[in-house]
């Protein structure tokens, strides 16, 4: 690929990007979220059409007009969804919408499918419903199904990020036969160990634009993650740092010990003290998200304890959470934040009326009196509280579902990327918010993507690789050099 540019409306995806995948090789393609790997990988594959640019396979020039197409030149995805149909078998999967004629040769199709299975080593049966099987085999099917098509040139789009480590042994093991089988590869993935335990090349993208193409064996980790961050490590600017509050051997508000839940995470310890703002950062798909999901039992807890000012508690599910005095803002502010048909008063009382009891409503005077005071202390723009909250701005929503948790007065609140795709002024008074939430005894755990803003906000960074923490910053450690090798896995991990 070389020179591909893609637009839509108001965004330019593509800039000029290029890419080259040699045959038997695992290229992964890396970069930040927003970064247009998703749109080459559907440009690659026929979903979408190029603006411009030229793609040749074999030398040959091609021009995908759909993914029928690009599936005619040998190109196979298999997405971090799986696309296969859980109540058939894994044969008729295998098969599936590949007949010409309505009669079907059940015993030739079985037979296929077995040999197929065979070949590539895949603990599967034909008859097997595929429902029985692993998320680790449900992919090496669909791979066997993309490999069948005669598929020279395989994209695997996140397809670890549901898998445990004996899975993605299977895995890998899967891909490097296909290797020597000369089926080029183009691996997406967040996991950095995975990409240097199975890459042979990397291609970085930032923000549309192609930032270079490395042999893997030759790329530090550190230097990975800086150019997929658009940092120089020893790029650090001035920032401002905030020490604890607390004192050290003040009880935590929360504390847990071997916290594990079912999106994942590996267990893990966390506390956080009065009136401290901590953070957890690491690059997308890290864990860091699934980490205080798991705090606020928003996915269901599988093991570990759990103390709130140094009593036991249990937390089985969100409510027992916010009984306690928790708030969570979540990542997916649209998925899982704010209802959209409703109004924002509706939306900024819905926690309070949760805690308040199905049976004792609130008044509408009282409704209004409780909106009415956030939206002018957080000073969110809207036309009345009766306004749909669909129709205010990414940021005024963002402040509306803040002003939903205040309104509760919680002693420990949680907010997941509160600033993403947000306008920089309201960025910057929604940190200062969470400043004056901690100075006034309010203990906040703060996530965002962005380095600097974790810097200036929080006294204290968790860093997480693969769903794992593997290292606390604070004080003169909390520089974006230090936090990019740890999150890397350099020398000054710890």
């Amino acid at each position: 690929m070389r020179g591909i540019c893609k637009s839509f409306p108001g965004v330019r995806a593509l800039r000029d990007v290029g890419f080259t995948l040699r045959a038997g090789e695992v290229h992964a393609l890396m970069g930040e979220n927003g970064a247009g790997k998703s749109t080459l990988i559907k440009v690659m594959t026929g979903v979408y059409e190029k603006d411009s640019g030229r793609i040749e396979i074999d030398g040959q020039a091609i021009h995908f007009k759909s993914p029928q197409d690009a599936q005619a030149f040998g190109v196979g995805t298999v997405y971090q969804e799986i696309t296969l149909c859980p109540n058939l078998s894994v044969a008729e999967n295998m098969f599936i919408g590949r007949g010409r004629y309505a009669f079907v040769d059940w015993k030739r199709m079985r037979e296929k499918a077995a040999r197929l299975l065979d070949s590539l080593g895949i603990p599967a049966r034909p008859t097997q419903q595929l429902s029985s099987c692993s998320l680790a085999i449900q992919q090496m099917i669909a791979i066997a199904r993309a490999i069948d098509m005669d598929c020279k040139i395989l994209i695997l789009d996140e397809p670890t990020s549901s898998l445990d480590e004996d899975e993605v042994r299977k895995l890998f093991s899967l891909m490097r036969e296909l290797k020597s089988r000369g089926v080029g590869i183009v691996f997406v993935t967040h996991f950095l160990d995975q990409v240097y335990e199975i890459s042979d090349r990397i291609t970085v993208l930032r923000n549309g634009e192609f930032i270079g193409e490395y042999e893997a064996a030759e790329l530090p980790q550190f230097e990975l993650v800086s150019k997929m961050m658009g940092k120089a490590l020893d790029d650090v600017s001035s920032m401002r740092k905030r020490e604890p509050s607390a004192a050290d051997g003040e009880t935590p508000v929360f504390e847990a010990t071997g916290l594990s839940s079912a999106a994942g995470v590996r267990p893990f310890d966390f506390a956080i003290r009065k009136g401290e703002v901590n953070g957890f950062t690491g690059l997308l798909g890290s864990g860091r998200s699934e980490s205080v999901r798991a705090i606020y039992a928003a996915d269901k807890v599988t093991g570990g304890r759990v103390r709130f000012k140094g009593k036991e508690a249990s937390i089985g599910d969100p409510i027992h959470a916010m009984r306690l005095g928790i708030g969570y803002l979540p990542e997916d502010r649209k998925g899982d934040g704010i209802i959209a048909d409703l109004s924002v008063r509706d939306n900024i009382i819905l926690a309070l009326q949760v805690l308040n009891g199905f049976w004792k409503p609130f008044s509408r005077k009282q409704a209004e009196a409780f909106a009415d005071e956030y939206i002018r202390s957080l000073n969110i723009k809207t036309a009345s509280s009766a306004t749909p909250i669909k129709s205010l701005s990414g940021g005024n929503q963002q402040k509306a579902i803040l002003a939903r948790w205040l309104l509760t007065h919680p002693e420990y609140l949680i907010l997941d990327e509160p600033t993403r795709g947000i306008d920089v002024g309201t960025k910057v008074e929604i940190q200062k918010l969470v400043l004056k939430l901690a100075e006034e005894g309010v203990s906040v755990t703060f996530i965002s993507s962005e380095i600097d803003e974790m810097i200036r906000t929080c006294s204290r960074l968790i860093v997480m690789r693969d769903r794992s923490i593997v290292g606390e910053l604070t004080g003169d450690d909390l520089t974006e050099n230090v936090v990019m090798r740890v999150i890397a896995g350099g020398s000054e991990s710890i």
